[in-house]
C-alpha cells in the first residue's frame, strides 16, 4: 500500500476508538474494510498531489467530527494494532513467517519502540505539569475520552452492584488464573489446578460453561488468549504445554517442555502469536514456535530460581521474567529470530517470589511513564517505572495487600486512559479484590469487593469495565457486575 494511503489508514483507525464503543466488533470490521478499499485505490494509481490531499480532506473531516488527532506517530501504532487484531492468529504466522523484515512497514510495533522510553517519559511529564492540578486527562482528545467510559467521578467508575455470577465448576482445587478473552466483553476462560480449562459465555443468561478442555494430566499453571482468540496456550506441571481450538474445544497440539520440568507461565508475543514465551522449574525461559512446537533458536535463557511470571511490552521488543528467589530480568527480544537477550536484573526481595508483572505502555494519556504492576509476597503491590530501553525498573509507588505465599495476581482497568482516575485492581490472601488510584496521593484504595472465602489468586476485566473476574484458592470464580449510572 502506498505510503499516503497508509497514513490514511493510521488517521482512520485512531479515530475509531470514538466509534460506537460499546461495540468493538463493529470498530474492527470497519478498519478491516477500510484496509480493504484504500488497497484497492493504492492499485489505481492515483496522482500523488491527489492523494495528499485526501488524506488532508479526511483529517479535516474527522478532526471536525471527533476533535483534533493528537500523537500522530502512536496514530500510526494504533492503526497496525486494529489491522492486526482484526486478521487470524494464522494470518498473522504467515506475515512473520514470510517476510520477517517487512514488520516495520506492515508491524504496529516499530513506530511505537523507535522512541526511547526514556523521551517518552519526558514528554508525558512536561504535558502533565502543564496542566491545572485535579485534570484527567493530559491529551487534547481529553473531553472525547472521558465521553466514551461517561463522565462520572473515580468512586462511580469502580463501584459494583453486586455479583453477576458464581462459576463453581473447579470447587476444591485452585483457580490460579482468569481471563476474559481480548476485545471481548462475555467470554471467560479459566484453569484448574484440577488439570482442566473451563471456556465461559456470560451472555445470553444464565452464563454457561461452553467447554471444558481436558488433557493435561497435572495442575493447569497458566493460559493465554491469542491476539484473535481463536486458539489458548495453556501450561501445566505435567510439562508439557498446549494449543486448544477455542471454538470447539479440541487440543491441536501438546509439546513437551525441553527440559521435561513442570511449566509454571505463558504469554503469547505480541506481534507475532506463532511464538509463544514458557517458563518452567528448572529456572529456565523458552522461546517456542506453536506450529513446529520446537524452541527457538537461541530464545532460551536461564534465571536464578523458577520462571512465575512473564510480560511483554507493548512492542514485543522487551520482555520481564520474575523467579520465585524476588528477582525480575529483561530481556531484549529480537523480532525477526526470537532470540533473547538479557539485559537487566532487578531483586525486588530476596526469596521473595515474583507472582505476577504485568505491563502498560503508558505513553500518552494520564500516567507519565510505561510501567509495571508486580505481585511479589511483600503484603504489597507494587508499581514500577520503566525508565529505558532495556527495561530497567525505578519503584514509583506501593499499595497495601496481604500476600505472603500465595500466586496472587493484578492487573492495569483497560479503560483507564478513558475513566476518570488511573487504577489497578489486584487479588489478595485477605479474600478481598482491592482498587487502588495509582494517581492518588493518599488514600488509594477506591474499592474492596468482598465475597471469596479463600484468598483471591487473579482478576480480570472484560474489555469494557462492565464486568470483573476474579478466582480463588477454593476453586470459586466470582463474576462482579459495576454499576450502572
Amino acid at each position: 500500500m502506498a505510503a499516503v494511503w497508509q497514513q490514511v489508514l493510521a488517521v482512520d483507525a485512531r479515530y475509531n476508538a470514538y466509534r460506537t464503543p460499546t461495540f468493538p466488533q463493529f470498530r474492527t470490521q470497519y478498519i478491516r474494510r477500510r484496509s480493504q478499499l484504500l488497497r484497492e485505490n493504492a492499485k489505481a494509481g492515483h496522482p500523488p498531489a491527489l492523494r495528499r490531499q485526501y488524506l488532508r480532506l479526511r483529517g479535516q473531516l474527522l478532526g471536525q467530527r471527533y476533535g483534533p488527532l493528537s500523537e500522530p506517530g502512536s496514530a500510526r501504532a494504533y492503526s497496525n494494532s486494529i489491522v492486526r487484531s482484526s486478521r487470524t492468529t494464522l494470518d498473522r504466522m504467515e506475515d512473520f513467517e514470510d517476510d520477517p523484515r517487512t514488520l516495520g512497514a506492515r508491524g504496529h510495533r516499530r513506530s511505537v519502540s523507535r522512541g526511547s522510553y526514556q523521551l517518552q517519559a519526558q514528554m508525558n511529564r512536561a504535558v502533565y505539569e502543564d496542566r491545572p492540578p485535579g485534570s484527567v486527562v493530559p491529551t487534547s482528545v481529553a473531553e472525547a475520552s472521558r465521553a466514551m467510559a461517561g463522565d462520572t467521578s473515580l468512586s462511580e467508575n469502580y463501584a459494583f452492584a453486586g455479583m453477576y455470577h458464581v462459576f463453581d465448576q473447579h470447587v476444591d482445587e485452585a483457580v490460579p488464573r482468569v481471563h476474559f478473552a481480548n476485545d471481548d466483553r462475555h467470554r471467560l476462560a479459566c484453569c484448574s489446578l484440577d488439570g482442566s480449562i473451563s471456556l465461559c459465555q456470560l451472555v445470553p443468561a444464565p452464563p454457561t460453561v461452553l467447554h471444558v478442555l481436558r488433557g493435561h494430566t497435572r495442575g493447569v499453571s497458566d493460559f493465554a488468549w491469542s491476539l484473535s482468540n481463536d486458539i489458548l496456550v495453556s501450561t501445566s506441571l505435567d510439562a508439557t504445554m498446549r494449543i486448544w481450538a477455542s471454538e470447539d474445544g479440541r487440543c491441536i497440539r501438546e509439546i513437551p517442555d525441553p527440559d521435561g520440568a513442570e511449566l509454571l507461565c505463558c504469554t503469547f508475543q505480541p506481534v507475532n502469536n506463532n511464538l509463544t514465551v514458557v517458563g518452567n522449574a528448572k529456572h529456565n525461559v523458552h522461546v517456542m514456535n506453536i506450529s513446529t512446537g520446537k524452541k527457538v533458536k537461541g530464545g532460551s535463557s536461564k534465571l536464578t530460581g523458577r520462571v512465575l511470571a512473564l510480560s511483554f511490552d507493548a512492542p514485543g521488543r522487551l520482555l520481564w521474567a520474575g523467579d520465585d528467589r524476588g528477582s525480575i530480568f529483561s530481556f531484549l527480544f529480537d523480532m525477526a529470530t526470537g532470540k533473547l537477550t538479557k539485559a537487566k536484573r532487578l531483586v525486588v526481595q530476596e526469596g521473595s517470589p515474583v507472582t505476577s508483572i504485568s505491563a502498560r505502555s503508558w505513553v500518552s494519556r494520564e500516567a507519565r511513564d510505561p510501567s509495571l504492576l508486580i505481585n511479589a509476597c511483600l503484603n504489597k503491590l507494587l508499581l514500577y517505572r520503566v525508565v529505558d530501553n532495556e527495561g530497567t525498573l525505578q519503584l514509583k509507588r506501593s499499595f497495601p495487600i496481604e500476600q505472603s505465599s500465595h500466586p496472587v495476581r493484578s492487573i492495569f482497568c483497560p479503560l483507564m486512559s478513558f475513566r476518570q482516575g488511573a487504577c489497578v485492581v489486584t487479588g489478595s490472601e485477605d479474600m478481598c479484590v482491592h482498587f487502588f488510584d495509582v494517581e492518588r496521593a493518599a488514600k488509594a484504595a477506591v474499592n474492596k469487593l468482598q465475597g471469596h472465602s479463600a484468598p483471591v489468586l487473579d482478576v480480570s476485566f472484560n474489555c469494557d469495565e462492565s464486568l470483573l473476574a476474579s478466582s480463588d484458592a477454593s476453586g470459586m470464580v466470582i463474576v462482579w457486575r459495576r454499576e450502572q449510572k
